[in-house]
């Protein structure tokens, strides 16, 4: 298994990961309930936490330090997986070819 994919790999119960990130386990499932992170889940319905579904709890708790409701943290983790994706574009495009390459500002 390629590193990403075990990084996405749900293996921590509810109870672990909740302790892992010092929340009260109702909150993680408040933030599941917010759409703010989605856990794997056994065939019997447990839930299973990745090392990203830490990663990210971390953030929502710092978040949360910074004076965010939950409502503005979900457009942050938004905003920032936006950022991710268009990065990765970026880089795929620069690693292509194609584009023109960076130049200062246009002068008209």
């Amino acid at each position: 298994m390629s590193p990403d994919r075990e990084h996405e790999r749900g293996v921590f119960a509810i109870s672990v990961a909740a302790e892992m990130v010092s929340m009260q386990i109702q909150n993680l499932r408040v933030y599941e309930r917010r759409g703010l992170l989605d856990p794997s889940r056994t065939a019997g319905g447990t839930r299973l936490y990745s090392r990203a579904d830490i990663d990210r709890l971390h953030r929502i708790r710092d978040l949360l330090a910074e004076g965010l409701n939950l409502a503005g943290i979900g457009r942050v983790l938004a905003l920032e997986e936006e950022v991710r994706r268009l990065r990765a574009a970026n880089a795929r495009l620069r690693a292509r070819g194609g584009g023109a390459e960076q130049a200062g500002p246009r002068q008209g």
